[in-house]
C-alpha cells in the first residue's frame, strides 16, 4: 500500500457481537491472530492459557462474546475487518493485575487497553492511532473515565510485529496518551483521561457489518 492510500485510509469501527464473530475469524485466521492466543493471554493464568492455545482460547473467547460482554471492537476498510482492539476494565485482565512491570498505578476505576491487530497489508499504516482514538470512545460510553495501554518502546527503530500487540508508544502518543509510569526501561504505562460524554461521542463505534 502507497503512502498516500495510506494517509487517506477510512475506518469504521464495531463492537464485537456473535453477529460479527466470523469476521473476528477472518482477521485472526487459524493461527487467532498470533500463537493461537485468541485474545485470551491476560484473562488467563500463564498455566491455562499454554494448555488452551488454540481452539480452546477460541472457545473461551466466543463464550464471553456471546455471555453478552464486548471484549472489544472490531476496524473496517471498505467494509473488510481489518484491525482488533481489545479493551475492557482492568479487573477483567487477572494476568494483568498478577504483573509487577504493569502493576496498578493507582486506585482508580480504568480501563485497559491490551491488545492490537491489524491485518498485514494495513500495518504502518496509521491504522494503530485511529484503533486507540476509537477504543476511547468505545470505553467512554461504557462509563469509563480513565483509559490505559502498556506499550512498548523498542531501543531500536524497529520492532517485529509480533512484538508490538500492546501496541507502540509512539501510537499512544498521537492518540493523546501521556505516560504516567515505567517501571521497565521498554515498558511505559500510557494513559488517557476521558472528557464527559457528549451526544454522539460513539458514533465512530457503529459501524462495518451487522
Amino acid at each position: 500500500m502507497k503512502r498516500s492510500a495510506r494517509d487517506k485510509l477510512s475506518l469504521k469501527f464495531a463492537p464485537l457481537t456473535t453477529a460479527r464473530w466470523a469476521d473476528l475469524e477472518d482477521l485472526f485466521g487459524e493461527r487467532g491472530a498470533c500463537g493461537g492466543c485468541w485474545c485470551m493471554v491476560w484473562r488467563l493464568k500463564r498455566t491455562e492459557f499454554e494448555a488452551r492455545k488454540g481452539r480452546r482460547n477460541r472457545n473461551a473467547l466466543r463464550k464471553i462474546v456471546a455471555a453478552g460482554e464486548s471484549p472489544g471492537f472490531l476496524a473496517y476498510a471498505g467494509g473488510k475487518p481489518i484491525g482488533w482492539c481489545a479493551v475492557a476494565p482492568r479487573q477483567v485482565y487477572p494476568s494483568l493485575e498478577r504483573s509487577r512491570v504493569l502493576a496498578r498505578v493507582d486506585e482508580k476505576p480504568v480501563w485497559s487497553i491490551t491488545c492490537l491487530f491489524i491485518a498485514r497489508p494495513f500495518r504502518r499504516a496509521g491504522v494503530s492511532a485511529q484503533l486507540l482514538r476509537a477504543a476511547a470512545d468505545h470505553a467512554r460510553a461504557r462509563g469509563a473515565t480513565l483509559v490505559e495501554g502498556y506499550p512498548v518502546e523498542p531501543r531500536t527503530r524497529t520492532v517485529p510485529d509480533v512484538f508490538a500487540w500492546t501496541g507502540l508508544a509512539s501510537a499512544f502518543r498521537r492518540a493523546g496518551f501521556r505516560e504516567v509510569a515505567r517501571r521497565s526501561e521498554t515498558r511505559p504505562i500510557m494513559r488517557l483521561a476521558l472528557r464527559k460524554r457528549i451526544a454522539d461521542s460513539d458514533a465512530r463505534i457503529g459501524g462495518g457489518r451487522k
